[in-house]
């Protein structure tokens, strides 16, 4: 075995605590929040099952965290209310602080002005 596999393999979870398995080798019914969301579902509050975990010379230990499909409940739906409130932080994300202009993208948030007011800030400075 070798022996980054055998770090990451503890069905038993008595080095981490909880099950730990490598990459790509978890049993089935188990699924990241990514891939309940995928499936139209949310964790619902349940605890951590189990974890996936990979080791590499850049990162370290990376892990993703497991949950149980038979427990996921499903997505809650957009309600209007909320749908307006995600509308309107859109709109101030495309809108200038300096300027009102509103914007077809969002600013960036290095700056949080737009391109043109950056310009006229350079040009006064220099």
């Amino acid at each position: 075995m070798a022996t980054a596999y055998a770090k990451c393999f503890d069905p038993n979870g008595a080095r981490y605590g909880i099950p730990t398995y490598p990459w790509r080798m978890a049993p089935d019914g188990y699924a990241t929040r990514r891939q309940l969301r995928a499936r139209g579902l949310r964790p619902g509050g349940q605890p951590v099952a189990a974890q996936v975990m990979v080791f590499n010379r850049r990162h370290g230990a990376r892990v993703a965290y497991l949950y149980l499909e038979e427990l996921a409940k499903p997505v809650r739906p957009m309600t209007s209310r909320k749908w307006g409130a995600l509308a309107l932080a859109m709109l101030a994300r495309r809108t200038c602080p300096r300027c009102q202009v509103i914007y077809s993208y969002c600013l960036s948030t290095r700056h949080g002005i737009c391109g043109l007011c950056i310009n006229a800030e350079e040009q006064r400075a220099a």
